[in-house]
């Protein structure tokens, strides 16, 4: 086992009526071979520029333009910078995941042949969903096609790095997929938009506060998905990885989540 290490970062927040503070939460690894990171949030070209690189749904998203909060200037504040970043591993490609990668344009980038597809051959839902403006800078696409080859826990998935394990799980997209790092203490899954309400895989937090459901946060997944069969199935899954002793699930969107592993439990 590798000396990898997750540090958990709240990389934008979105202010939709119903649920202001929706984060999306990102993963900085350290590695034996430098940093990657699992999703991007927005990037500084979406907070200087929303109009342009959202379009009509920062009406509904009502994103915090901050800069501070972008992964670059959080890496910069740390000491970093861009060119530390080798690799980011994306859950979807939808706006508030991959619109920091044209912060990190020297970085390889991988994601599914599936939701690759989506974005460059979109269908009428695609069409509506992906923003072309974030990928103007023409990333470097490293694409993963299929279900993977057999991993830990009855999953298959594509180790994109030593570690790092791409798992397929469609529905809230196309081509969605969870990424699970494996590190000295555990197994720590990005679900992605796999699962919006944490209470749909776990009855605690990490650290150990009653989780209820989020009646919004679940009305606004089932808007967002597109596949609700899948959806379900996902959070089935996802529950049963949870369960497991040595796996923490980790949504991109849960403010409960990430409260406590960005800033700590609440005294």
């Amino acid at each position: 086992m590798s000396d990898m290490r997750v540090e958990h970062l709240r990389a934008a927040v979105m202010n939709p009526l119903t649920l202001p503070g929706l984060p999306a939460h990102v993963f900085l690894l350290h590695t034996d071979d430098g940093l990657v990171l699992v999703d991007t949030g927005f990037g500084t070209a979406d907070v200087a520029d929303p109009a342009r690189r959202f379009g009509p749904i920062r009406h509904l998203l009502r994103p915090d333009g901050d800069p501070d909060r972008t992964v670059l200037h959080q890496l910069r504040a740390r000491g970093l910078d861009a060119s530390d970043v080798a690799h980011v591993v994306l859950t979807h490609l939808d706006l508030d995941h991959a619109g920091g990668l044209s912060d990190f344009p020297d970085a390889a980038v991988h994601t599914t042949a599936d939701e690759h597809a989506a974005v460059t051959d979109p269908d009428l839902l695609d069409r509506t969903r992906y923003r072309p403006q974030q990928l103007e800078h023409g990333p470097r696409f490293v694409l993963h096609e299929g279900r993977g080859d057999e991993w830990r826990y009855g999953l298959t998935g594509h180790e994109v790095l030593p570690g790092i394990v791409l798992v397929p799980m469609p529905g809230h997209s196309r081509g969605h997929a969870a990424v699970a790092v494996e590190t000295p203490d555990g197994v720590v899954v990005h679900a992605g938009d796999a699962v919006f309400d944490a209470s749909h895989v776990s009855d605690h937090s990490p650290h150990g506060q009653r989780l209820s459901p989020v009646r919004t946060l679940r009305a606004f997944e089932q808007t967002v998905g597109r596949d609700r069969a899948r959806i379900r199935a996902n959070h089935r899954e996802l529950r049963r990885l949870s369960s497991l002793p040595d796996v923490l699930v980790v949504p991109a969107h849960d403010r409960r989540i990430t409260d406590e592993l960005v800033d700590g439990p609440a005294t």
